[in-house]
């Protein structure tokens, strides 16, 4: 679930960017796609279909802003599964609607003053650094399942593979293999969220084809 940011590409208008955006905008129509399909939108799924970082078919939705993506991957969560649980990890940021800001583990400068939010449940986050260890993060995840929430009442796992508001810490592969295997085992869905660290910034497409 990556986000591609234009302001960040677009820079401070250097004419040959500008001249390709002016000779992109020429192409097409830009339309709601829902209401007025077009090529271009189906070639550029097409291409993220064929990057996608695992085996299964992939399937391309494109929205405006970070947070609309994850909403939308928790919508889809939750009615592939039938559950409505979440559990995302410490020093996560996720977005600054609603939802999202349930899902964001910093009060300030993001959460307050605008609660009472939607209850998740939140986990540590291993970090070398700060600790806790890949082993104690994945013991602390288990204990959740015995303490708030059964895990048959989880829809999804949301982390970012790199997180970024928290100090660019990345998730340690072993500890990206232990999630997928839990939500293997528990039916659970696991979701990348990839808005800050997708599209190469890590130096792949996407981080989560790092980790494994």
């Amino acid at each position: 679930m990556p986000e591609n940011r234009p302001r960040q590409l677009v820079g401070h208008s250097h004419p040959q960017v500008v001249d390709a955006v002016r000779a992109q905008l020429q192409r097409f129509t830009h339309t709601f796609f829902g209401s007025i399909p077009y090529d271009g939108y189906v070639r550029l799924a097409e291409r993220l279909n064929a990057i996608a970082p695992f085996r299964s078919p992939a399937k391309t939705l494109l929205v405006t802003t970070g947070a609309e993506a994850v909403e939308n991957a928790i919508k889809i969560a939750r009615f592939h599964s039938g559950r409505r649980g979440v559990i995302v990890f410490s020093g996560g940021f996720h977005g600054r609607t609603l939802l999202t800001l349930a899902m964001t583990s910093q009060i300030y400068p993001y959460k307050r003053g605008f609660g009472p939010f939607p209850t998740d449940v939140h986990a540590p986050f291993p970090s070398a650094y700060r600790g806790p260890g890949v082993d104690e993060a994945l013991e602390a995840l288990r204990d959740l399942f015995e303490t708030q929430i059964e895990p048959d009442e989880v829809a999804a796992m949301v982390i970012e593979p790199v997180q970024g508001e928290a100090g660019f810490l990345p998730a340690p592969p072993e500890f990206i293999r232990g999630l997928r295997a839990l939500c293997d085992a528990h039916g659970i869905v696991l979701i990348a969220d990839e808005v800050q660290c997708g599209f190469a910034r890590t130096g792949q497409v996407s981080p989560s084809s790092i980790q494994g």
